[in-house]
């Protein structure tokens, strides 16, 4: 018997940054044929559209399609195109396979998942529509929350928002694959352990590190601070940079921009760092967001500074020193580089205790459950079984008696 499949339409590229959507569509593969369906690319100049297939794993496809320059993937005929690729595939797999799921990670692929016909379509919601969102934006993400089964939210704050929207939301935290970050888990000189040497192995202590996508979410005039205000520290920032010209990031000499760096490099980077920051600016680009590496720095025994952070101060404040402007965050860094070891014991149990409370195998389990109880024909209601069965409903037979 074939598996259920379980197309995803994201806008995250699967090899890049690995969050959220790899963290639990990997784990939920093998349970489903996993489609993860990613933003056209422009296909060569003359050539028909097509769709590139890029294996990942067991149940697992990347699903990559070109489209001609010029085409728009949300038109009428874009659309269509997308369908006709899609459907193709998924008769490949079995004649009779339909995406018993669609799980979109943006509004803006609903017209798209309507044309397949899911048995049940799921909003995995990471952001919302900013102050800037055009009325479209906002319309398309108005019908998603119409249509959609199951609605998930990364963190809180967006679960406030939205759970009187939808009878189905559901709050799934952002979680941790600890062993992974584990410092017992590394394996000293192996090629991760020395090109991380390689990086940061010569740049003097203590060490501030950051990991993850350096867009316009990130605090600069805060990192520039950080490093001009203590020329003694070493701040390294590991990402790549999108949505800004890199030649415009601060430049100090004790200010290191480390590029992209692979997820099983991470740990390695991280065990040589003494404190991890979390540095995103206030506004609306980071009122909803729940950023993964929080817990990733706490399951690799660092402490931790944020911004105010509305979902790091309510699912972590107890265990990460939260910071409300750009000079108390100097403070809070210093205060935790110079921490008592009495404090930082108590802190380190802290973080054990939030980091053994989400775990990515536990959050896939839960959403295996989900998926299936989205799946499953709703229970008829009483009066319809009994009607269905020839009775008369309790209620009209104590009044005929």
């Amino acid at each position: 018997m074939s598996l259920p499949v379980l197309l995803v339409f994201s806008p995250l590229r699967w090899d890049f940054v690995h969050q959220r959507p790899q963290q639990l569509l990997s784990r939920l593969a093998g349970r489903w044929q996993v489609l993860y369906v990613e933003e056209p690319v422009v296909a060569p100049a003359g050539s028909a559209p097509r769709l590139s297939i890029h294996e990942r794993g067991p149940a697992l496809s990347v699903l990559v399609p070109n489209l001609p320059a010029g085409d728009d993937d949300h038109a009428a005929a874009g659309v269509a195109t997308l369908h006709a690729l899609i459907a193709g595939h998924l008769r490949t797999i079995d004649a009779a396979a339909a995406p018993r799921v669609a799980w979109l990670y943006t509004p803006r692929w609903l017209a798209l998942a309507r044309t397949l016909q899911p048995d049940a379509l799921v909003y995995d919601c990471l952001d919302r529509p900013g102050a800037r969102a055009d009325a479209r934006q906002l319309d398309d993400e108005a019908a998603l929350l119409r249509e959609a089964t199951l609605v998930l939210t990364a963190g809180p704050t967006l679960y406030e928002a939205l759970h009187e929207r939808h009878p189905q939301v559901v709050c799934l935290p952002s979680a941790v694959d600890a062993a992974h970050f584990a410092a017992a888990q590394l394996r000293r000189g192996c090629t991760h352990d020395q090109h991380a040497l390689r990086l940061q192995g010569g740049l003097p202590s203590p060490r501030l590190g950051y990991f993850g996508v350096i867009d316009e979410r990130i605090d600069f005039e805060l990192i520039d601070l950080l490093a001009t205000s203590r020329p003694d520290w070493t701040v390294l920032m590991a990402g790549p940079v999108t949505l800004r010209d890199p030649s415009q990031l601060p430049q100090r000499r004790n200010l290191h921009w480390l590029g992209l760096q692979p997820y099983a490099r991470l740990p390695y980077l991280l065990a040589d760092w003494d404190l991890c920051l979390v540095p995103f600016a206030q506004g609306d680009a980071t009122r909803y967001i729940n950023p993964t590496k929080t817990l990733e720095y706490m399951a690799g025994d660092k402490p931790v500074v944020s911004t105010a952070v509305p979902d790091v101060m309510a699912l972590y404040g107890d265990a990460v020193a939260i910071a409300a402007t750009a000079d108390q965050f100097v403070r809070q860094c210093a205060a935790l580089l110079g921490e008592r070891p009495v404090a930082r014991c108590r802190r380190a149990i802290e973080m054990l205790n939030i980091v053994s409370m989400h775990s990515w195998d536990r959050s896939a389990d839960s959403v295996h459950g989900l998926l299936m109880h989205a799946l499953s024909p709703p229970a008829p209601r009483v009066a319809d079984r009994v009607r269905a069965a020839g009775l008369q409903s309790p209620s009209v037979s104590a009044t005929a008696a």
